[in-house]
């Protein structure tokens, strides 16, 4: 079962949130929090596998929160919620290491596909904004395109096509038919690619790929 922890400061949402996931195979919803400091804790107590968190809340917001979960626990995997028009910040948390964002307007299915997803180790951003983030904010900081070559220059030619490949959005099997090879060995090619950029998820690498100026 993947265990999740829904975290916004408004009852009547946590509420919706549990009727979609609840009744979802394979999910089971363990806990709320109305804050960033109550998600800490709860997390702390029920150790989910993934985190359903709100940006803007009263209290705690959740880029704040998300900051110290990524420093003190190893393990759970951080969807955030956003309106996406009012929440700019959302890049600011995919750098620091979300596992994706979602609008609050996705449909159920949606959202139990995005958990399950994301518990199995891959990013989730909801598909039609994907691109519009990307390039809006990559661009924000033009002045680490440097830095970012200089990371992307560390990896072999074959990891730099797979990493550009992810860039644009292509899945593992996409960039095998591309490539012409297996993939498990897109795969493999990925997690060498992820450690040595010292990533922690492929939106991580598409940014870093976007800020490097590269497609």
């Amino acid at each position: 079962m993947i265990r999740v922890l829904l975290v916004d400061d408004e009852a009547l949402v946590r509420a919706g949130l549990r009727m979609i996931l609840e009744p979802a195979e394979g999910i089971d919803v363990v806990a709320e929090a109305s804050d960033g400091s109550e998600a800490i804790n709860a997390v702390a107590k029920h150790r989910p596998d993934v985190v359903l968190m709100d940006v803007r809340m009263a209290g705690m917001d959740g880029l704040t929160a998300l900051k110290e979960l990524r420093r003190s626990f190893d393990g759970p995997k951080v969807i955030m919620l956003t309106t996406f028009d009012l929440d700019d910040y959302v890049h600011t948390a995919l750098r620091h290491g979300a596992a994706g964002f979602l609008l609050k307007d996705t449909s159920p299915r949606d959202l139990a596909a995005a958990v399950r997803t994301v518990a199995e180790g891959s990013a989730m951003l909801t598909p039609r904004v994907t691109k519009r983030l990307i390039d809006t904010f990559a661009g924000l900081e033009s002045e680490g395109a440097v830095e970012a070559r200089r990371r992307l220059a560390e990896l072999t030619g074959r990891e730099g096509e797979v990493v550009r490949a992810v860039a644009r959005g292509l899945s593992n099997a996409e960039i095998g038919r591309e490539l012409a090879m297996s993939e498990g060995t897109v795969k493999a090619h990925v997690s060498r690619a992820l450690a040595k950029l010292d990533l922690s998820n492929r939106v991580q690498m598409a940014l870093l790929v976007r800020d490097a100026g590269l497609k």
